[in-house]
């Protein structure tokens, strides 16, 4: 064979795969089939735009509206985590690590939350200082160098890019209304300053050890008066102790640039206390954004989502940010609920859709009891570990969100993506290299045929039931 037929030849078979390379890249998971977040070798060609119709299944994209930019996505990194985490021999620690951290052969975790001392997912309560040290002297993180730091090292050393943010449950005992880590309780002001320290402190201490502090938010929870660690702050109390104290306090210690959350409770609430913390100039100039979670269910069983739609309109430069959700109420015989997982994806992508930058899962992996927990508070994670044999279990909810972490990476913008029917849910984001990642929600029971507008082209896409799909276009 000539150089000319060998030159010919090598030139078709480049332009067939650069042909083939500019088709979509599918990759679902799927209930009825043992897809797991698994690329079809279907890769539908485009097609020139023709009007559809109005029985058809339709998604448009229009990647010339662009919204907000990701930070990124991934989940918590509590005591009972890493308690469950340092049970595991070291082979199972590595697939844990590469599960979650890798974004290759795992789905490419880049956001972590944890605890300032400990929360209920802790197997006990405790603080940084001893009772009725309001000067500090006795601060120590000697507590979490034993399981919490040397999992969320391992986690840095997997991925070096990892954002970083921590959350109180309570302040120490002595600095409460009612004397208790429990049951709510309120910050007393004569230790608001105090308080405002210990949160340099921990920043000073984790930063020493090699973690660096990305944010924080101001107060898990801060309506609720739970049976474990817990602290009410009104809208105006959260107010005057970050305009006052926490804000000046991390300006003076040269910790301005920490991203401050407030709120970091549901989204029933959320508008009442944006609007108190944002209308107030000297406060909102210390706040990165507002943090919630997913709880709200009482209000007639469902997500308010049209409240942080609210939040982002009349307050379009603060950033929203999911800071905590999972399923409660742990029972070992529902860990391959199937539904667990559809729930995760309509709060993504009903969240993104609503302006969300970041979104935080609450405990990354927990044991075979769904804990360990000092007050029986025990719930799901995506990922449960049975510290006994080792085994892990890898529920739908970890395929699910690894559809949206994986494929969108920080830096991303939201496009804008509507759907013609309720059949389907979808969010759109165009990536900082140019690929534009589809998710597609199909909690229909039945296979859908749909086709995707972007620009003037679309593609003809199915989809199974009970099933989702990141599209790589």
């Amino acid at each position: 064979m000539n150089k000319y037929l060998i030159l010919c030849l090598n030139l078709l078979l480049f332009t067939a795969s650069f042909a083939q390379n500019q088709r979509p890249q599918i990759i679902e998971t799927a209930k009825d089939n043992p897809n797991r977040l698994s690329l079809l070798s279907d890769h539908p060609a485009y097609q020139q735009y023709v009007q559809p119709n109005e029985n058809e299944h339709c998604i448009f994209i229009d990647s010339s509206k662009q919204f907000q930019q990701m930070i990124g996505i991934g989940a918590a990194i509590t005591d009972a985590a890493a308690e469950t985490f340092a049970l595991l021999n070291k082979q199972t620690q590595q697939q844990i690590i590469d599960a979650f951290f890798d974004d290759k052969i795992g789905i490419g975790y880049n956001l972590l939350r944890t605890t300032i001392h400990s929360s209920d997912f802790s197997s006990e309560s405790y603080t940084y200082i001893k009772e009725g040290d309001a000067s500090l002297n006795s601060f120590s993180i000697a507590h979490d160098l034993k399981y919490r730091i040397p999992f969320l090292k391992s986690a840095y050393k997997k991925n070096p890019n990892i954002n970083l943010f921590a959350s109180p449950w309570s302040p120490p005992a002595f600095m409460k209304s009612n004397q208790s880590l429990y049951n709510g309780g309120k910050l007393l002001p004569q230790y608001y300053q105090s308080w405002a320290n210990y949160f340099v402190r921990f920043i000073a201490a984790y930063e020493k050890v090699g973690l660096p502090i990305w944010g924080l938010s101001i107060q898990n929870e801060p309506m609720a008066k739970q049976r474990w660690e817990s602290c009410i702050f009104t809208a105006e109390e959260e107010r005057d102790f970050l305009t006052y104290y926490l804000g000046p306090t991390l300006k003076k210690q040269q910790y301005a640039q920490k991203k401050i959350i407030a709120w970091d409770h549901n989204r029933d609430l959320i508008y009442q206390r944006a609007h108190t913390l944002l209308s107030d100039s000297a406060c909102a100039q210390y706040i990165w954004g507002i943090g919630y979670h997913w709880y709200e269910t009482w209000a007639g069983g469902t997500q308010m989502h049209q409240n942080l739609s609210k939040v982002k309109e009349s307050f379009p430069s603060t950033h929203l940010i999911f800071t905590e959700g999972c399923k409660e109420k742990f029972d070992s015989l529902k860990l391959n609920n199937w539904d667990i997982g559809v729930y995760y994806a309509k709060s993504m992508i009903r969240d993104f859709n609503a302006g969300t930058c970041a979104w935080t899962d609450w405990n990354i992996l927990l044991n075979q009891n769904g804990g360990p927990n000092h007050k029986a508070n025990f719930c799901f994670a995506p990922v449960h570990v049975n510290t006994n044999s080792s085994e892990i279990t890898y529920t739908s909810a970890y395929y699910y969100i690894g559809h949206f972490s994986k494929y969108i990476k920080p830096g991303a913008r939201r496009l804008a993506c509507s759907v013609s029917n309720s059949f389907l849910e979808a969010t759109a984001f165009k990536n900082t290299d140019g690929t534009i990642v589809l998710i597609v929600l199909n909690d229909s029971g039945k296979p859908i045929h749909f086709k995707t507008f972007l620009g003037n082209q679309f593609v003809e896409i199915d989809s199974q039931p009970n099933s989702i799909q990141s599209i790589l276009f």
